[in-house]
């Protein structure tokens, strides 16, 4: 298997011998990280993000119990699911781990097949949890993402901006007459018209941070950190001139072509403005190039 889509593994113990036994019973796998302490494992979860932790309970200092504890209080390592591995077996102990969120137990001494299978049960359900989270952040008509992804991802690069004191950019499209067209040509092929749309707006522009969405209905958006007016100006004009020229073959391959309506907004957050503003900033942009005649991009005044 491939190391790029291999599930990844945390394995903590300060037995060097358990590391070493427990990699080469998982190694073939997964991608294994190691640590020999709890503040190590701490520590090796934030800068790794492991899908699964295999946990020690009886360490020097601090022990299973009070790592998996300190990996609770952390936002970014609270859901990561883990793993105890003991030698310790009182009902005690076993409602201890489990007061703590852990998610399974695994006995010393180590059988080979009993390790693999526990792992790859929690390791599915973590692949099955992903795989859920990702269909509820896409948009399942234009496959790409949807309002509730792109309203988390403008919370950070709202932050991002403020913090800095850099601009940001938000671009929010209308297919023109849409309704129009829908009655005219029927909604499969108003479902191909979205899709262009989609496929042209993720076209561009290309930095990682730059982010496009389906906003709903007809409405698209794009987000674009870090630009200022002038950029922003250039990308809109770009995808309403590309979505124009664009050829849509209806269902009964006769070609169509439609136009957009794009509103843009740029600023640098202050403390005191709001992201709802941002937004209707640019539909306000968006409402005065329909009023004005469609098929043009117009900047928020």
């Amino acid at each position: 298997m491939d190391d790029v889509h291999k599930n990844t593994l945390l394995l903590v113990d300060d037995e060097k011998s358990n590391l070493k036994l427990l990699t080469l019973i998982l190694g073939p796998e997964y991608t294994i990280y190691t640590a020999t302490n709890g503040a190590n494992a701490i520590e090796k979860a934030k800068e790794y993000m492991p899908d699964l932790i295999l946990l020690d309970i009886v360490m020097p200092g601090m022990d299973g119990y009070e790592t998996l504890s300190e990996l609770r209080k952390c936002d970014k390592t609270q859901k990561i699911p883990v793993v105890f591995i003991t030698g310790l077996n009182s009902s005690e102990d076993e409602e201890k781990g489990l007061s703590l969120e852990a998610a399974d137990y695994i006995s010393k001494p180590f059988s080979a097949m009993i390790v693999k299978l526990r792992v790859r049960n929690q390791i599915q359900m973590v692949n099955q949890l992903r795989t859920i989270e990702h269909l509820s952040r896409i948009d399942q008509l234009t496959n790409i993402p949807n309002r509730r992804s792109f309203d988390e991802r403008l919370r950070i690069e709202w932050n991002h901006a403020l913090r800095e004191q850099m601009p940001i950019s938000i671009l929010i499209l209308d297919v023109d007459k849409f309704k129009t067209f829908n009655d005219t040509y029927g909604h499969q092929n108003g479902d191909i018209v979205l899709q262009t749309v989609a496929k042209v707006i993720s076209r561009l522009p290309r930095r990682s941070s730059d982010f496009a969405a389906r906003w709903g209905g007809e409405e698209f958006v794009v987000l674009l950190p870090n630009t200022r007016l002038a950029a922003a100006m250039d990308i809109a004009e770009k995808i309403r001139a590309d979505i124009e020229k664009e050829e849509l073959p209806r269902i009964d391959n006769t070609i169509i072509r439609v136009t957009v309506s794009i509103g843009v907004h740029t600023q640098v957050p202050a403390q005191a403005d709001s992201v709802n503003a941002f937004i209707s900033s640019a539909d306000k942009a968006l409402y005065a190039a329909k009023e004005t005649g469609r098929n043009r991009v117009i900047a928020s005044r």
